[in-house]
């Protein structure tokens, strides 16, 4: 094999890599061809030219691969792929100055066992204490969490 076509394999394999970070993520056939295609090349620079280059070769692809895909991440066509946004919010707190355990209120949805209540014209979170409680039925408040309450069927 000729010198040309252990740096087509290194291209192609890097080249692979690139695609599988950046366009399929995942473990896909572009990943493991390219990881194929980089030790194929190592495999023939050893057997075609000796240890000297082999290990050279080697070395080539160690620091290649790992630098290529950071310096892809870090230009801007990489950062467009990576979600670099926060996310600034915050769950609804039940105001326990309207609403207190023994309260009743009625189901707006279904609590299976999660679903909305209307309490003191508050519309929250809550959780039944285990059985589903079907819509439009009177319940009453057992506990306060911080953003949810427990509550059971009036019978």
């Amino acid at each position: 094999m000729s010198l040309l076509a252990i740096i087509l394999l290194i291209f192609l394999g890097l080249l692979l890599l690139l695609i599988e970070f950046a366009v399929i993520p995942g473990i896909t056939i572009a990943g493991v061809g390219g990881f194929i295609l980089l030790g194929l090349s190592v495999y023939i620079a050893f057997t075609s030219f000796g240890s000297v280059p082999g290990f050279l070769t080697l070395a080539f692809v160690l620091i290649a691969s790992p630098l290529l895909i950071y310096y892809f991440f870090k230009s801007k066509s990489g950062k467009v792929m990576v979600l670099d946004s926060r996310i600034e919010g915050n769950i609804g707190a039940v105001d326990q100055e309207k609403i207190h355990p023994g309260d009743i209120g009625r189901t707006i949805g279904r609590l299976a066992p999660i679903g909305k209540v209307k309490i003191n014209g508050e519309i929250v979170e809550a959780r039944s204490t285990g059985s589903f409680i079907d819509h439009n039925t009177e319940i009453k408040v057992i506990k306060i969490l911080s953003n949810s309450l427990i509550v059971e069927p009036v019978n």
